[in-house]
C-alpha cells in the first residue's frame, strides 16, 4: 500500500507540473486580450541593446561571408544563403521580448547604422535599407496577431519572412541575372527560409527563454510569464 501511495503521490505530482507548464505555455503564447502596445523607456533601452550586439554580430558575419559562403556555393550552388540568417534574428528577438509596434524595426535599424558605421562591403544606404525591409519582414506575423500571440511557432514564422524579404532583395539587387526557378535561385529560397527560420526563429526563441528564466525580463510581461517554466 505504501509503494502504491507514493506512485500514486508522483503521478499526481507530474500531472500538477504539466498543468502548471501548459498555464504558462498559454500565457506565453497569448499574454492579454488587451496588450500595452505603448512604448516605455525599458522598451526602448532593450531594444537598443539588442541592436548594438546584434550590429557586432552582423558585422563579424560579413567578415565570415566569403570565407564561408564562397565553400559553401561551390558545393551546392544557393546554398550559401544558410549564412543570412546571420543578419535576420534583431528583429525577431526584440518582438518576442518587447511585443510592441515597430520593435522588430526598431532594432533591425539600430543594427544596420550601427553595421554600416563599422564597415561591410554592401555600403551604408543599402546596410540602412535591408534593415528596415528585414525589420517590416519579422514584424508581420507578431502584426496580424496584433501583438497578442508570441509563441515558437510565430518566433520561427517571423525569421521566416524577414529570410523571404532578404532574398528577394538579393535578386533584386545582386542577383538580377540569376533565374529564379534554376537550380541557384531555388537552393538561396530554400536555405534562406531555413536559415531564418532556425537562426532568427527557433535560436531567437530559446535564447529569450533562457535570459527570462535568469530574470533580466522581469521588467516584461513576457518575461515574468517564463519564471519558473522547464522549456
Amino acid at each position: 500500500m505504501l509503494a502504491h501511495g507514493r506512485l500514486f503521490s508522483r503521478a499526481r505530482c507530474a500531472e500538477t507540473q504539466q498543468h502548471r507548464k501548459a498555464q504558462i505555455m498559454s500565457t506565453i503564447t497569448k499574454d492579454s486580450v488587451k496588450p500595452n502596445l505603448h512604448w516605455r523607456v525599458v522598451d526602448i533601452a532593450v531594444a537598443s541593446a539588442i541592436g548594438v550586439v546584434s550590429s557586432l554580430i552582423y558585422w563579424a558575419a560579413g567578415l565570415l561571408y566569403n570565407p564561408i559562403g564562397a565553400p559553401l556555393a561551390a558545393l551546392v550552388p544557393g546554398l550559401d544563403g544558410v549564412m543570412n540568417g546571420l543578419w535576420l534574428f534583431a528583429g525577431p528577438l526584440a518582438l518576442i521580448i518587447v511585443r510592441k509596434p515597430g520593435a522588430g524595426v526598431y532594432a533591425e535599424v539600430v543594427a544596420g547604422v550601427l553595421e554600416a558605421l563599422l564597415g561591410n562591403s554592401w555600403g551604408g544606404l543599402e546596410t540602412v535599407a535591408m534593415a528596415v525591409l528585414q525589420g517590416l519582414g519579422a514584424e508581420i506575423v507578431f502584426a496580424c496577431t496584433m501583438y497578442k500571440v508570441c509563441n515558437l511557432l510565430t518566433t520561427m514564422l517571423s525569421g521566416t519572412l524577414a529570410g523571404v524579404v532578404c532574398w528577394a532583395w538579393s535578386f533584386f539587387k545582386h542577383l538580377q541575372g540569376i533565374n529564379l526557378l534554376g537550380a541557384y535561385g531555388l537552393w538561396y529560397l530554400v536555405s534562406t527560409l531555413v536559415s531564418g527560420a532556425l537562426i532568427a526563429g527557433v535560436l531567437m526563441w530559446y535564447l529569450y527563454v533562457a535570459l527570462a528564466k535568469t530574470g533580466a525580463l522581469d521588467k516584461f510581461a513576457s518575461g515574468r510569464a517564463v519564471r519558473g517554466m522547464s522549456v
